[in-house]
């Protein structure tokens, strides 16, 4: 008797073991019964019935992909390469598994040809200063066809736009063109600064009585500490024309 129970516990055991699941608190599960939707499962301990009931878990986590590089031609004809991010979530788990095969590599796909679509009507100007606005728009595109198959586009981040090796020497010439053109105005600016604060000082002196010779005083001052200066006379100005008249 003891050991019929044994065998009919140990049978059950067997046949329920297979049939308990545990969904993950970012998880929903898909059952299945004979081919069928039967239900959702939320997260917890749940027990299906083996070999009859098929059971599919979802993430529903926010879930980043990368969009592979494209290449592109512009509005205005000039061919780069320009690669971005996806931020989806499922938010229907029965859809995402009911409505296409595979919703990851479906939604990957949508969006590398909304992203080539989209960055085509831009000139490359535009392309490189209207990034959010071209996300945006990739977005809505791709959130419009993605929402059939219960999956939300939280986000789009266009990341690397590559330009052709030709441009990119241009750029940079121009690049240091304008650095240099930068450089010669400041240097110009300080120049006449200089200039123009060295014309007020001497009209100061000029319109000041006795201003020069104070001046003329002040640098003797500074010469005079230094022992191995020579010797200055300071003679006033009307003294020396007159020595000079002498002299001629």
């Amino acid at each position: 008797m003891t050991m019929s129970i044994i065998l009919i516990v140990t049978f059950l055991a067997v046949l329920i073991a297979p049939g308990i699941r545990v969904i993950n608190q970012y998880e929903r599960g898909v059952v299945q019964r004979l081919g069928r939707f039967r239900k959702i499962l939320n997260p917890g301990l749940h027990i299906i019935i083996p070999y009859i009931d098929n059971l599919s878990k979802v993430d529903i986590r926010t879930t980043p992909m990368d969009v592979p590089k494209q290449e592109v031609i512009t509005k205005d004809n000039v061919t780069v390469n320009v690669d971005a991010v996806v931020y989806f979530k499922v938010i229907d788990a029965k859809k995402a598994i009911f409505e296409t095969t595979n919703y990851a590599y479906a939604t990957s796909t949508f969006a590398q040809t909304a992203l080539r679509d989209v960055t085509g009507n831009f000139d490359l100007d535009e392309l490189l200063s209207k990034r959010n606005e071209i996300s945006k728009q990739i977005k809505e595109i791709v959130d419009t066809q993605t929402d059939k198959w219960g999956i939300d586009i939280e986000n789009v981040k266009l990341q690397n736009i590559e330009l052709p090796a030709d441009m990119k020497r241009a750029m940079a010439k121009q690049a240091e063109a304008e650095r240099e053109r930068r450089a010669a105005i400041i240097s110009a600016e300080g120049e006449k600064a200089s200039a123009t604060a060295v014309a007020e000082a001497a009209e100061l002196l000029a319109k000041t009585p006795g201003g020069l010779n104070i001046r003329t005083l002040q640098t003797l001052e500074k010469i005079s500490t230094d022992p191995s200066q020579k010797t200055v006379i300071l003679l006033p100005s009307d003294l020396a024309s007159s020595i000079k008249n002498i002299i001629k």
